[in-house]
């Protein structure tokens, strides 16, 4: 390989990992074949060459300031006010709205609903200025039909069918939108750059020209961007760098229901998740959506256990079932639907060391209600509960929650956010909450006059299977 001119560096395209030599294998994301070569800026090179003649011509070369520097005390902070959308399930993820000169990527799964998400938002916030939609994935006529089956027409609402940035820019001269949605950022091309759209390159010019727009014209842009097979965004991690707020829209293909989190917010909260349901007009916010993945029993039924989970800031009340019956196969099945195998598997094992109750020849059948996906420790107790009610064949009484972490001592941990859970649970009707012990939490919670909340703490998974099911397993 040739040797690299005085003042050239070699860069990564997918991360911004910089070295002086050039090598097949990024050091930083370990990714093969994308350290290519990259000539430095003028002060780089005279600061590496360590002249100190160079760096003082670079200063006085430096080109003159536009705006005088000024104490931040004095800045007029109320051009970046947020602008509510209209969507309150956005606006509460989002913190209160869209700010002026924000960036925004919206990442999901192809078919999730991010154009629906993004159009009815747009013709919402079409009523108090000029909207700019422009697509790169469908022809002007189809987003008209979805609009016309949404309801989101609006006379402020423009649309455009382009994949070139400039064309773009030329259209937000024209229009002067108070929001530009970009749908997707990986169709749209930048003349005179390498590469094909939605490659590395071209994600990252086009993702800094658009930025470089907003900030200059205090323009809300919103670009939606495709996922990879992980759930990670796709494209160079610069691109998450360059927005200012990350927002992932994900939910089961087979439920109605759709969750919007942050996962890089500069204006807002990170904690915070917006409930949408699907339907054939549209996305329609769920602010109270306690209940939906709780199923109604006339009577108790062996393996099942309700929980609260906390979605950012919200409890979520969900249940739980468990199917134990014996296996004719020499490895028995572990089979799970919408929590996470390897803690059903931890929680088996405790049951079996630590409570005495006999699975390994026994298939396995654990799942949640309603499509919600429950990844949080604090759902390992109402999992053993399950497991152990249905192994056993006795039910859990009504009105019975069970919420905290199983280790592998059997011992059951405290988890964070507790008071907002048992509160919740209150509300939706029950009256009963098993809870790890010394946690910290009341142990009677008054409602009005005539409610009472029973909060019993235990120690260990055999306390809590004796305190659910009324007999030591």
């Amino acid at each position: 390989m040739a040797k690299s001119p005085a003042g050239a560096g070699f860069r990564c395209t997918e991360c911004g990992w910089q070295s002086a030599k050039w090598s097949g294998r990024c050091g930083e994301c370990q990714a093969w074949g994308t350290v290519q070569e990259a000539v430095l800026p003028r002060v780089a090179r005279g600061a590496r060459a360590g002249a100190s003649g160079g760096i003082r011509s670079a200063l006085h070369s430096a080109a003159p300031a536009s705006t005088t520097p000024i104490p931040i005390r004095l800045v007029d902070a109320t051009d970046a006010t947020a602008r509510p959308t209209g969507m309150d399930e956005l606006d509460r993820v989002l913190g209160g709205g869209l700010v002026p000169g924000a960036v925004l990527l919206l990442a999901g799964e192809p078919g999730v609903g991010k154009s629906t998400l993004l159009l009815e938002a747009g013709a919402l916030v079409a009523e108090s200025g000029p909207v700019l939609y422009v697509t790169g994935e469908e022809s002007a006529a189809q987003v008209r039909l979805r609009a016309d089956r949404i309801g989101a027409v609006s006379e402020q609402l423009f649309l455009a069918a382009e994949t070139d940035l400039d064309v773009v820019l030329g259209h937000i001269g024209h229009v002067q939108p108070r929001l530009l949605i970009i749908d997707s950022v990986q169709t749209i091309a930048a003349a005179g750059v390498e590469g094909v759209p939605g490659g590395v390159t071209q994600v990252r010019e086009v993702a800094a020209a658009l930025t470089a727009v907003a900030k200059e014209r205090s323009l809300t842009t919103i670009l939606v961007g495709h996922v990879t097979k992980d759930g990670s965004v796709a494209g160079p991690r610069t691109l998450e760098h360059l927005v200012d707020v990350v927002l992932h829209f994900d939910g089961d293909r087979h439920s109605q229901l759709r969750m919007v989190r942050a996962v890089k917010n500069r204006y807002g909260p990170t904690d915070e998740v917006g409930c949408f349901d699907l339907g054939e007009y549209g996305l329609i916010g769920l602010p109270d959506p306690s209940g939906l993945f709780v199923s109604q029993h006339r009577e108790p039924v062996p393996g099942t256990c309700v929980t609260v989970t906390l979605e950012g800031r919200r409890p979520l009340p969900a249940e739980v079932q468990a199917l134990v019956g014996f296996s004719a196969l020499e490895v028995p099945r572990r089979t799970t639907s919408g929590l996470d195998g390897n803690r059903v598997g931890m929680v088996l094992a405790v049951l079996q060391r630590r409570a005495g109750i006999k699975l390994g020849k026994q298939d396995v059948y654990a799942a949640t209600v309603g499509g919600v996906r429950l990844t949080e420790p604090s759902v390992d107790l109402a999992v053993a509960v399950a497991l152990a009610s249905s192994a056993a064949n006795l039910s859990v009484p009504h009105g019975v929650v069970a919420i905290g972490e199983v280790g592998l001592a059997g011992e059951v941990r405290r988890v964070a956010g507790l008071p907002r859970r048992i509160a919740e649970a209150e509300r939706m009707g029950f009256r009963r909450v098993i809870v790890p012990a010394a946690s910290g939490a009341p142990l009677e919670r008054a409602d009005g006059l005539s409610h009472l909340m029973q909060v019993q703490e235990v120690e260990d998974i055999r306390q809590a299977l004796s305190a659910v099911l009324g007999a030591d397993p």
